[in-house]
């Protein structure tokens, strides 16, 4: 079947890099103000609901074949037991307001020179649905859908990364497949009420694509409405053992979240993701902050793992009881664990804190003491976490190849 076309004549205004879009699409979410308690029903579940139902509507009256019908009532049963299901986390998210595509309708997305989609969240300029309020969470559900129909799963894989890591709203989660659902649907029924539109006389094979494609994105939906049993990804390591650049290429090649240490401390006392250079109001190294982050850490790989995605923790997990703490995540769940030890040698290890340390400007002495305080204090791994446990030397060649191979071997294949 023909993939909807992503090439154009027409001359966009602005073009955006995808990184550059996720930005933007965080700061447009971010809440101006704190929410207020609901006293009546769900405003999302309402808005979401409203629009499901249009959807579902609309596509059935434009579609004729028996197998679209029953395909359609599928995801209609899908939807209404989620709706239900997910009512409370519908409760905790903020007004609706329109999408940021409503203010930005011609803005082009391209990734290296290279065009992605013409507009950035694959809403026409004229597309009322762009003006609809809903959840912040549908910008993000056009956009993965956008690059899903398109086979850019990396792409989709980084995007959703990103905004998590910098909004920190890993509540979304949960919610994300009935939005990328329904986004999906509203492609469908676009794609149909084109053919709808078409003058007498339009080759057949256009007619044919519309069709194609508006099959594709309800098949797009069905793959997403089945829920995944993600693994949970344990990195562990020293600093300079390279787990961060490791865990960042999982992020592509595994359609992982990943969760960082860092992050989600300095993000526990205000300090946002993107000001790297805030000094803490207090000392976040006590053991106390350290307790209260890998806690955090614990409930968002709960959350993520709840809602079907594989998550991956990049944290130094000295202590046993810190690296037992995220296992009983996946345990509770009946999902599989996997702890990846990074490792290399000493002379290695104090060569990449030098580095990084003339880098960012600083006395390497600070990061080599912190270096040297981490290796005394590791606890080496009990037979119990050993089942779980794999090694890898990160100073080998192929040692990204080589941890995706593990992964499989241990998790994928069973």
């Amino acid at each position: 079947m023909a993939k909807p076309s992503v090439t154009s004549t027409t001359h966009p205004s602005s073009v955006i890099s995808l990184d550059g879009l996720v930005d933007a699409l965080m700061a447009a979410h971010r809440p101006s103000t704190d929410p207020l308690p609901l006293l009546g029903p769900s405003p999302c579940l309402a808005s979401t609901r409203a629009l499901i139902e249009d959807e579902l509507d609309a596509l059935a009256s434009w579609m004729h074949g028996e197998e679209d019908l029953v395909q359609l009532d599928r995801l209609r049963e899908w939807l209404d037991q989620e709706l239900v299901r997910l009512q409370a986390c519908f409760a905790e998210r903020a007004e609706p307001r329109p999408s940021w595509a409503a203010g930005h309708p011609t803005v082009t997305l391209c990734d290296n020179q290279r065009l992605v989609m013409i507009n950035a969240l694959d809403f026409d300029p004229d597309d009322p649905l762009a003006s609809r309020p809903l959840d912040t969470g549908f910008d993000m559900a056009s956009l993965l859908v956008g690059l899903a129909i398109r086979d850019e799963s990396r792409l989709a894989n980084r995007a959703l990364d990103r905004y998590l890591l910098l909004s920190g709203d890993y509540a979304l989660t949960r919610l994300l497949s009935v939005f990328q659902v329904a986004r999906a649907l509203s492609c469908a029924r676009r794609a149909l009420q084109r053919r709808s539109e078409m003058m007498e006389g339009e080759p057949l094979a256009h007619i044919a694509d519309a069709v194609g494609t508006s099959r594709r994105y309800l098949a797009l939906a069905e793959k997403i409405s089945v829920f995944r049993f993600p693994p949970l990804i344990i990195g562990t390591g020293v600093s300079g053992s390279g787990k961060s650049r490791f865990t960042a290429n999982m992020v592509e090649r595994l359609g992982a979240v990943r969760l960082c240490s860092d992050v989600e401390r300095r993000r526990l006392f205000g300090i946002s993701p993107q000001d790297k250079n805030a000094e803490p109001p207090v000392d976040i190294f006590t053991d106390d902050a350290t307790s209260r982050t890998y806690q955090r850490l614990a409930e968002l790989a709960g959350t993520l793992l709840d809602a079907g995605i594989t998550t991956c923790v990049d944290a130094t997990c000295l202590a046993r009881r810190q690296r037992k703490l995220l296992c009983q995540q996946a345990e509770a769940r009946g999902l599989p664990v996997l702890i990846v030890s990074f490792e290399a040698d000493d002379e290695t290890l104090e060569a990449r804190i030098v580095r990084r340390a003339q880098r960012q400007g600083v006395l390497p002495k600070a990061s080599l003491d912190v270096l040297h305080r981490q290796q005394s204090l590791f606890e080496p791994f009990d037979p119990e976490e050993r089942q779980h446990l794999v090694h890898l030397d990160t100073t080998a060649a192929d040692a990204t190849d080589t941890l995706a191979s593990l992964i499989e071997q241990r998790i994928y294949a069973g």
